[in-house]
């Protein structure tokens, strides 16, 4: 199993995730970086900058390493779409901030080679925002839906719509908190806000996974503060603590191998 650096700390959460995917999924292929690069076409430097947060991957290459992985390409370009958006978004925000005269360029990043546009891309390219749009505007209409009926802050996604490729959901200051209901099943432990075995779960994210996150470290005795259901640092003391206790990769992101000991 690869021990990857810390990512950056001002790294946007939406980045974030898809890095973190990536990630795990080269360690799937059991590929080094250079052979990930001779399979792809892109440098082996390139993918060191993609996977270490520097520089956004093209849609090319996360396609690429999806099918290498045997990952679901559409689910992964959703994910890529939405970190695409706040990746432009942090860019825009630096160039307003920059002396004029100064061109800003993401940390570490160098321009990437412009790729021959195809019609077949284009309409890829179409289809995905087209998804990525119909996932926002249902995930907005599920959040209105259940303040306005007064539920606990708690959202579920619409049936076949990815959980990755919905943005961090923010929970309202007045609902109330998360509550741990432990349920032993099948030989493993359920808090009652989510049976997820793989979500990957990082800092700056909310929703109740992390919720079920945080009540699982705390029945292993790790203690992740309030079950609030937003992933700050307490909660990434708490699973990096639990990742050493169980001989993991311990970077304080729950994951496949994080689930598995948590849920026991």
């Amino acid at each position: 199993m690869s021990r990857w650096k810390e990512l950056p700390a001002e790294l946007n959460p939406r980045v974030r995730q898809l890095v973190v995917r990536l990630r795990r999924l080269k360690d799937h292929s059991g590929l080094s970086t250079r052979q990930l690069a001779a399979k792809t076409g892109y440098s082996t430097k390139s993918w060191e900058r993609y996977l270490g947060g520097r520089s956004l991957p093209p849609r090319d290459a996360v396609e690429a390493l999806a099918r290498i992985g045997d990952d679901d390409p559409a689910r992964l370009l959703a994910l890529h779409e939405v970190a695409a958006d706040a990746w432009r978004d942090g860019r825009a925000a630096a160039s307003v901030s920059a002396p004029e005269g100064d061109t800003v360029l993401s940390a570490g990043a160098e321009p990437e080679p412009e790729r021959e546009r195809t019609p077949g891309r284009a309409l890829r390219i179409a289809v995905v925002a087209g998804v990525v749009t119909l996932v926002l505007a249902v995930s907005s209409a599920v959040l209105l839906v259940v303040r306005l009926s007064g539920g606990e802050g708690r959202t579920t996604a619409a049936p076949g719509v990815s959980s990755a490729a919905l943005p961090e959901a923010t929970p309202s200051p007045s609902s109330p908190p998360y509550t741990c209901r432990y349920q032993r099943l099948d030989g493993h432990w359920y808090a009652g806000n989510s049976r997820t075995q793989d979500a990957i779960l990082v800092n700056g994210l909310a929703g109740p996974e992390v919720a079920e996150a945080q009540c699982l470290l705390r029945r292993a005795g790790f203690s992740p503060g309030d079950i609030d259901g937003v992933y700050g640092p307490l909660t990434t003391s708490a699973a990096k603590r639990l990742q050493k206790r169980a001989d993991l990769v311990v970077d304080g992101i729950v994951g496949p191998h994080t689930w598995k000991a948590l849920r026991g």
